[in-house]
């Protein structure tokens, strides 16, 4: 009997320990425990007290009570690449990633089943109408603007009713067909060419405005020019050139042909003036002579009588032949004075 007993208690000891394993629950610390109380969350249309449990060990009624954790860690799924046409119709190929996490466990456990395969399929169709709404442009160069709209429509539906808050909508990649490529590849090309001309020309132009201002200030000063010619040659025959073949603007030659004919002039006019008041002082000398031989003598034999006079007889020069032929006119008519009609021209009778 005693050993009947015995059975008994050990039968109920284990039956009472494995009641207590069964019953005890570990919840971890990025979890939260729903328990079910004969299959009810709610009574009253409220929340039963306990119905969700901490993270930590807690115990439940065994056979009573059900309890299901849920993660409240944030979730990364990603959305398979969709088609779709753009506003401005061009057909391209859009996937994503989603970033979402539950924030109430019991709506995310009561309200949907499998929430995760939920959020999927309205990340899907979400990503679609966003597609549809939007132009090529926007995708490529707006993606901010794109994740913000999409993150928007999928949280209006998701937060509410499933408890399940969309942290982040990221546009992955955006596939664009073949000939759209190479469309863009030749607008991108061009545009970089149209930049490329651009800047050459503006540095075109603003050289050609320092070259005339340099041109400017060099021509105040001749010799600049020079100055200059005489810089390029140093800094070419910097590279040790066994030959050296310069050309020679024919502005140069032509500068140097003017500065030499200027030079020449001007020493040339000043010999002129020169001479020019050295016969004026030789023809009032002749003057004064021919009046004091007219005083002496009033009339002579021939040319040949007249006495020589100082300043018009002295040896030929450039300019003699003028200076001689016009005293001896003024001798003749010193000479012949005193002819007589119709006498000889040359022997003066």
């Amino acid at each position: 009997m005693e050993a009947v007993i015995l059975v008994v208690l050990l039968v109920v000891l284990v039956g009472g320990l494995l009641g207590l394993a069964s019953s005890i629950r570990i919840v971890q610390q990025y979890e939260h425990g729903i328990v079910f109380r004969f299959g009810q969350v709610q009574r009253g249309g409220q929340l039963r007290p306990s119905a969700v449990r901490a993270p930590g060990i807690t115990a439940i009624v065994p056979v009573v009570e059900r309890m299901q954790k849920v993660s409240r860690q944030t979730v990364t799924m990603g959305v398979p690449g969709q088609d779709g046409i753009t506003q401005d119709n061009v057909s391209v190929r859009v996937d994503a990633v989603v970033y979402f996490r539950v924030i109430d466990p019991v709506k995310a456990i009561v309200n949907v089943q499998n929430y995760g395969y939920a959020v999927s399929q309205v990340a899907q169709t979400s990503l679609r109408s966003v597609i549809g709404q939007a132009d090529m442009q926007e995708l490529l160069g707006e993606r901010a603007k794109i994740n913000t709209r999409l993150r928007a429509i999928i949280d209006e539906i998701t937060e509410g009713p499933w408890g399940i808050r969309i942290e982040m909508v990221e546009i992955k990649d955006v596939s664009l067909p073949e000939g759209m490529k190479r469309s863009m590849a030749r607008q991108a090309e061009a545009e970089r060419e149209r930049r490329a001309r651009i800047i050459t020309a503006d540095g075109e132009f603003q050289a050609s405005k320092r070259l005339a201002a340099a041109a400017e200030i060099m021509s105040q000063d001749p010799a600049a020019l020079q100055l200059r010619l005489l810089q390029t040659v140093v800094e070419v025959s910097a590279e040790k050139n066994s030959t050296l073949v310069m050309p020679l603007p024919v502005e140069i030659l032509r500068f140097f042909e003017r500065a030499a004919g200027g030079l020449g002039r001007s020493r040339e006019g000043d010999e002129g003036e020169k001479a020019r008041l050295d016969l004026g002082e030789r023809l009032a000398k002749a003057e004064e002579e021919l009046a004091k031989a007219a005083e002496a003598s009033s009339a002579l034999e021939s040319p040949e009588d007249v006495p020589p006079v100082i300043g018009l007889d002295e040896p030929k020069q450039r300019d003699e032949p003028q200076a001689v032929e016009s005293p001896s006119a003024e001798q003749q008519g010193i000479a012949g004075g005193d002819r007589r009609p119709g006498a000889d021209p040359e022997t003066g009778a």
